[in-house]
C-alpha cells in the first residue's frame, strides 16, 4: 500500500503515513475504485485547523499569570485581534503596575517613619495584608477571565476597556 500524498510504501495496518503524516483512511477505498485520493499531509506538532491554539477564555486567563504573557498576547497576531484577550491583557498590566506602586508606597512609608518604635511591625503587617488582598483579587480576575466575563476593576478596568475597544 502506498501513501496517496508522498507515495511512500506503508503497512496495511497504518492509519497515517510514517513519512509525511497523511491520513490513510480514505486511501484504501480510493485505491480499490482506482481513483487517486489527494490528502493534505498532517505533520506532528502542526495544528490541524488554522484557528487551533488557545481559546479566547484560556488566553485571557493566562494573560494574568505575569505581565509577560499579557504583552505577548498584545503582540501576537491571532490574540491581538480578540477584544476579550486585549481587555484582560491590558487589565493584567494595569493590575501589575498598581500592585507594584502600592507595595512601593507602603515601603516608602516604612522608610520615612522608621524612627517610630514598632512602625516596622505595622509596615510588615500592611505588606502582608495588601499582598493577600492582591493575591485574592488576582485569583478572582483569573476565574472571571477563564469564564469569558468582562469583569472590570474600578480604575484599571476603564483604561483596559478603552484600549481593548480601540
Amino acid at each position: 500500500m502506498q501513501c496517496p500524498v508522498c507515495h511512500t510504501e506503508v503497512g496495511p495496518n497504518n492509519a497515517f503515513c510514517n513519512q509525511c503524516g497523511a491520513s490513510l483512511s480514505g486511501a484504501a477505498g480510493g485505491a480499490a475504485e482506482g481513483v487517486g485520493v489527494a490528502a493534505t499531509p498532517i505533520y506532528a506538532g502542526q495544528p490541524v485547523d488554522a484557528s487551533a491554539g488557545l481559546s479566547e477564555n484560556a488566553a485571557a486567563a493566562i494573560a494574568y499569570i505575569t505581565i509577560i504573557p499579557a504583552i505577548v498576547f498584545l503582540v501576537l497576531e491571532p490574540y491581538n485581534r480578540m477584544p476579550l484577550v486585549r481587555f484582560h491583557s491590558w487589565q493584567s498590566i494595569g493590575l501589575g503596575v498598581a500592585a507594584f506602586l502600592l507595595q512601593a508606597a507602603i515601603s516608602m512609608c516604612g522608610v520615612a517613619l522608621h524612627f517610630i518604635p514598632g512602625i516596622l511591625l505595622l509596615v510588615g503587617l500592611a505588606h502582608l495584608v495588601v499582598a493577600l488582598c492582591l493575591f485574592l483579587l488576582w485569583l478572582f480576575v483569573i476565574l472571571k477571565a477563564s469564564k469569558g466575563e468582562w469583569f472590570s476593576l474600578p480604575v484599571i478596568g476603564d483604561f483596559a476597556e478603552r484600549q481593548a475597544r480601540s
